[in-house]
């Protein structure tokens, strides 16, 4: 059975969520990782405002910390090249998970913006 493009990419998201908080399962633990089509709309952003890829939610009283990556977005920049597309996919998510724990993405992951898989 064929898996769509957006199948392909939330397993993208998915594989690389779990790589990464393999290394870092205590201080991630109840952050949550989702995957939305296309950034909201933000009334007061300036339409010169590059588009997001990704987006922290910190934690609040009521909720756990969320990161939320936006499938169109990283689609369109990676081109139409599947390893290109997981090389951005996964500095996205490092980078946001490098903002949540306060540390610089290469402490999260040394193959942090290296060309190699």
């Amino acid at each position: 059975m064929s898996r769509t493009r957006a199948e392909r990419f939330d397993d993208l998201v998915h594989d690389e969520v779990r790589r990464v908080t393999g290394r870092w399962r205590r201080e991630l633990a109840g952050v949550e990782f989702g995957v939305e089509e296309v950034p909201p709309v933000e009334p007061w952003a300036d339409s010169a405002d590059p588009i997001p890829l990704a987006r922290l939610h910190p934690a609040a009283a009521d909720r756990p910390a969320r990161i939320v990556v936006y499938r169109r977005p990283l689609q369109a920049r990676g081109g139409g090249d599947e390893r290109d597309l997981a090389r951005l996919v996964r500095d996205v998510v490092v980078e946001e998970i490098a903002d949540l724990l306060g540390l610089s993405p290469e402490s999260v992951d040394p193959t942090y913006d290296s060309p190699d898989d």
